[in-house]
């Protein structure tokens, strides 16, 4: 189990991690800030006002330097919340361990590094589909090769359950996405037997604690049975469903906050009930604030509890046999199978996103979620029901933003650029555009060496953008 951490500078969540490592934290999670989410430098003027301030912000490499100081890279594994600039943060990572004299071989972790999902539900993307799908192949080639402990994608389900879908949707469409994913690897020559062990999901953990069970245990049957009949995969460990998820998200809520310590408690318990192998546990307050070092601590003592205290991880499936459980699977597997089969008469995923009827499917589900809660159909307590006269209720701490982190974040960058070469950032970026411009070419040795020189994040993406263009989102009424 692992706990999430990180915000503002490197150095402010380099101390958050150390917090948390001290209190029983096994793996650190990075969320990255806005700017570099989407490919911006910190010194962008879109990106000012942002910086810092729903994660860490990652522009160079001197700044993973600083964020993971004294913290050994061979021994932690490290997942980063990134999608648009995947291949970008993880060359980052490979380049830092490089410095600390870690071998790549040794390096453990997860990008999540789904750019699918981000045109679907969430839209951090940056580029057109096609040319996105490359970068992240080039990610699964080079670290099926170089990082074999890695996995270089998580394909998530999270972000469409929150914007609204189903719990049946929610796997479908991932899984849709993962039937992309898989083409384009093996368009590109790989072998399913050996890349399909490495990919990873990712999904949200709901309230309707047997509704999540019943779709945990179906994605597992559908997702082996895709890649055994559909693909022809005989190894095994390529047809297990791997997959790590959150606990909290749009099931919490801001009035009576200290209720999501109860949501996020059975949530977590589904999740185990459900066979997750890595599990995220929102903090209380996250609704409205970032988390303070004690909600971040108390939702790491959520898992502990559970893990040490309950007993249900003594099982591998304590639920296996239950007639309720196994009607229920059955019913969620014919769901979403048959929403699966509605995208693939569509044409697949990336035609439906491409031309924006993914994108429509979920808008309109989520206008149906917002009107059951607003009507009470969809009872959430202390939110449309068994509310108080007066919502306000104070938690036991707020956190704080420094305002200065901007200024802090924009001077340290200034300062990189003032000692790098800029005769090795000028060849880097050339290597890079010519390399980009060969589309059988794996652009991720190229990225490492930008990150060697201290290129950012941003002038990576500028290069890469002025090829490829942006993806312009298609409007469908």
């Amino acid at each position: 189990m692992r706990q999430y951490s990180g915000f503002g500078t490197a150095e402010e969540s380099n101390e958050r991690f150390r917090f948390l490592l001290e209190h029983g934290q096994t793996g650190l999670s990075v969320a990255l800030d806005l700017p570099t989410q989407i490919g911006l430098d910190p010194s962008d003027p879109m990106a000012r006002p942002e910086i810092g301030k729903v994660g860490v912000s990652l522009s160079n490499l001197a700044e993973m330097e600083l964020l993971f100081d004294n913290i050994d890279l061979g021994k932690v594994s490290t997942s980063f919340t990134i999608n648009g600039t995947a291949a970008i943060i993880y060359a980052m990572y490979l380049a830092c361990a490089d410095n600390k004299g870690i071998p790549r071989s040794k390096l453990t972790g997860t990008t999540q590094n789904d750019i699918l999902k981000e045109y679907v539900a969430r839209g951090t993307w940056i580029f057109p589909v096609r040319p996105s799908m490359r970068l992240i192949a080039d990610t699964v080639f080079y670290s099926n090769d170089n990082t074999p402990r890695f996995n270089p994608i998580s394909i998530a389900g999270a972000h469409a359950r929150d914007a609204g879908c189903t719990a049946a949707e929610e796997i479908a469409y991932t899984l849709a996405n993962a039937i992309a994913y898989v083409d384009e690897l093996l368009r590109r020559g790989g072998n399913a037997n050996h890349f399909a062990q490495r990919l990873s999901f990712f999904f949200y953990v709901h309230m309707d604690v047997f509704e999540e069970i019943a779709k945990f245990r179906a994605a597992r049957r559908i997702w082996a049975h895709t890649m055994k009949e559909r693909y022809g995969v005989t190894e095994p460990k390529a047809q297990v469903f791997r997959f790590g998820v959150v606990c909290g998200g749009s099931s919490l809520v801001a009035p009576q906050p200290y209720n999501n310590v109860i949501r996020v408690s059975i949530e977590a318990l589904a999740a185990v009930l459900g066979g997750a192998q890595s599990i995220f546990t929102c903090a209380y307050d996250e609704p409205f604030q970032i988390p303070t070092e004690s909600s971040a601590e108390l939702a790491l003592r959520t898992q502990q509890i559970l893990a040490y205290e309950s007993g249900i991880a003594r099982t591998v499936d304590p639920l296996g046999g239950s007639y309720f459980v196994e009607w229920l699977t059955d019913q969620m597997e014919d769901q979403i199978v048959e929403i699966m089969q509605e995208v693939e008469r569509y044409g697949g995923a990336v035609r439906g996103i491409e031309d924006g009827w993914l994108q429509l499917r979920i808008a309109l589900r989520a206008h149906q979620r917002k009107k059951d809660i607003d009507s009470g159909a969809r009872p959430i307590v202390g939110l449309n029901c068994f509310t108080h006269v007066e919502q306000v209720e104070a938690p036991g701490e707020y956190f704080v933003h420094d305002p200065e982190v901007s200024k802090r974040i924009l001077e340290k960058l200034g300062a990189v650029k003032d000692r790098r070469s800029n005769a090795a950032v000028e060849v880097a970026l050339r290597r890079l555009h010519e390399a980009a411009i060969r589309d059988d070419e794996n652009l991720i040795p190229y990225l490492i060496e930008c990150c060697h020189a201290y290129v950012t994040v941003g002038e990576m993406i500028q290069c890469l953008r002025r090829l490829w263009g942006d993806f312009k989102e298609p409007v469908r009424l």
